[in-house]
């Protein structure tokens, strides 16, 4: 929760996100006003032609049932993560619990925003990572950022190609 998946999805879109942002009564977990309660929707034109589905999912646990509905059809993922959290990497691990199977079977890249906002280090979710067997990439973002989004879904695009070609 507050990690910029919204924002994320509002910087990249093509077309007019579809928002569902609603009244935030998880006020301990989250000092924001607003957050996601159904799912996010956009689009984004790849230089193909072809349209890539954006979807980003709330971050409570108490919406897990809407990551196992939009998992089922994903190609790959990204998890935004925010660093200014005292528990980033715990969060990180509770994500990778629940997509163990996009992660390990699929792609996923990790984003992680307010990097000088928090003491974990890039190199601690990287070591997270390869302590469970993965090795995914890791960058640090700012989600307002066009340039910034459009090197996760590179790299994300870039793992789908090559596991279609394996």
């Amino acid at each position: 929760m507050g990690a910029g998946k919204t924002t994320a999805i509002r910087t990249i879109s093509d077309i007019v996100p579809v928002s569902t942002e609603a009244a935030n009564i998880d006020r301990a977990q989250h000092g924001k006003a607003e957050t996601t309660v159904g799912l996010d929707y956009g689009e984004t034109l790849l230089d193909g032609g072809e349209r890539l589905r954006l979807y980003g999912l709330p971050g409570q646990t108490r919406f897990e049932f809407m990551w196992k509905i939009v998992m089922k059809g994903a190609l790959g993922m990204i998890l935004l993560l925010d660093n200014s959290r005292d528990d980033a990497v715990a969060q990180m691990e509770i994500y990778l619990d629940a997509f163990e199977e996009l992660a390990r079977n699929s792609s996923m890249v990790i984003g992680v925003g307010r990097c000088s906002e928090g003491s974990t280090r890039i190199h601690d979710y990287t070591q997270a990572l390869q302590t469970r067997g993965l090795c995914l990439p890791v960058f640090a973002v700012d989600v307002r950022k066009r340039d910034d989004v459009l090197l996760l879904l590179e790299a994300l695009l870039q793992q789908i190609e090559a596991y279609e070609t394996i």
